[in-house]
């Protein structure tokens, strides 16, 4: 009877590793699945590290659902235990940071603007995320924070979450943005319930909500240009 193990990239003849290949080649030489694999280091029980990549890619839908996925979906994962799906969340969370960081200090004109920003962080994720991008005195944005994951409601949009930060870092004014998975933008009654709630709650501590964006797939609908807000 023959053992079973889990693989290694030193299994692999050298010019399959996917390390070596990095070195010799470029990281833009490799797949998607070749550098997760790097990120995982070993494989599973009969799978190398660039099997269970491909595992893993096939399960979150590709790429990019890195940036959505949780660590408990991925200890759903034969093969992906605490450590290797600790090492995929916080990538996923550096991944967000990077492009948040790139927009550092953007001047916000208008909904497109923004639109432009989040649309390709947004527009595939699986889950509803509610984000919060907060501004200063010339509408240039000092960070966007992530408020919730999941169906949007009341008591998880709270004011006190959504101007905490925005309080801490004494902004002028925030947008509010969040997508629907399924691709429509078209705003729920819940989604037009929490930003008269939020904007409210604004007014009273003198920061002021510009905007509420609800991105689809490709398509956005802006609160402040149907005259919500």
């Amino acid at each position: 009877m023959v053992e079973s193990k889990h693989f290694r990239m030193t299994d692999l003849p050298i010019d399959e590793r996917p390390r070596e290949k990095l070195i010799k080649w470029g990281p833009e030489s490799l797949s998607n699945a070749e550098l997760l694999a790097i990120i995982l280091r070993t494989g599973s029980r009969n799978k190398t590290a660039t099997g269970l990549a491909e595992e893993l890619l096939g399960y979150i839908n590709g790429l990019k659902g890195i940036l959505d996925v949780s660590v408990e979906e991925l200890l759903s994962i034969r093969g992906i235990g605490q450590v290797k799906a600790v090492q995929l969340v916080a990538l996923g969370e550096l991944t967000k940071r990077v492009h948040a960081a790139q927009y550092d200090k953007k001047t916000i004109q208008s909904a497109n603007d923004l639109v432009e920003i989040l649309m390709p962080r947004m527009r595939f994720l699986m889950k509803e995320v509610f984000l919060v991008v907060l501004l200063n005195s010339q509408n240039q944005i000092l960070g966007i924070e992530e408020i919730s994951k999941g169906s949007l409601n009341e008591t998880i949009v709270h004011p006190r979450e959504v101007f905490r930060e925005a309080i801490r870092r004494s902004c002028s004014a925030i947008i509010l943005a969040h997508n629907h998975p399924g691709g429509n933008p078209e705003p729920s009654l819940e989604d037009l319930k929490i930003t008269r709630r939020l904007y409210k709650g604004g007014q009273l501590l003198g920061i002021q909500i510009l905007d509420h964006l609800v991105l689809g797939d490709g398509r956005y609908v802006s609160l402040k240009e149907r005259g919500i807000i």
